[in-house]
């Protein structure tokens, strides 16, 4: 895909930091249960940690006991960009931002008692969060 926002390696690397890059730019998974974001409840919206793209709203977020924020939908649907994931030996779909390309984590259809049936499953550390003023 053709993305917005255009960086080379050392770029990201420079600006996001080893902890960040390794999951945004090289698809890596914090730990579950560890992340800044799995316990906010506040009203806001949540932004890609790399460009700071809109991608979820506050009411879309549910409590998944996955550890890791968990929401049913994205702010629209081309905010986010799903590629299939064959990494671990089996097919799951991975999300990116569609604005630079990053690694956000992955959506699974078992957000049972949604409206959509979706759970994305975002790594805290690839995302940022603004509260509603």
């Amino acid at each position: 895909m053709d993305y917005a926002i255009k960086k080379s390696n050392s770029e990201w690397r420079s600006e996001l930091g080893d902890e960040k890059y390794a999951v945004l730019r090289e698809a890596g998974t914090e730990r579950p249960g560890t992340g800044e974001l799995l316990d906010e409840s506040r009203a806001g919206t949540y932004t890609c940690g790399a460009c700071n793209a809109e991608l979820f709203k506050s009411g879309t977020k549910f409590d998944s006991d996955c550890g890791w924020p968990s929401f049913y939908e994205s702010v629209r649907p081309e905010a986010v960009e799903l590629l299939e994931d064959r990494s671990l030996g089996s097919v799951r779909t991975e999300v990116r931002c569609a604005n630079c390309g990053s690694h956000l984590g992955h959506v699974f259809p078992d957000g049972f008692g949604t409206p959509t049936g979706d759970r994305y499953c975002m790594n805290s550390i690839s995302l940022s969060f603004t509260p509603a003023e």
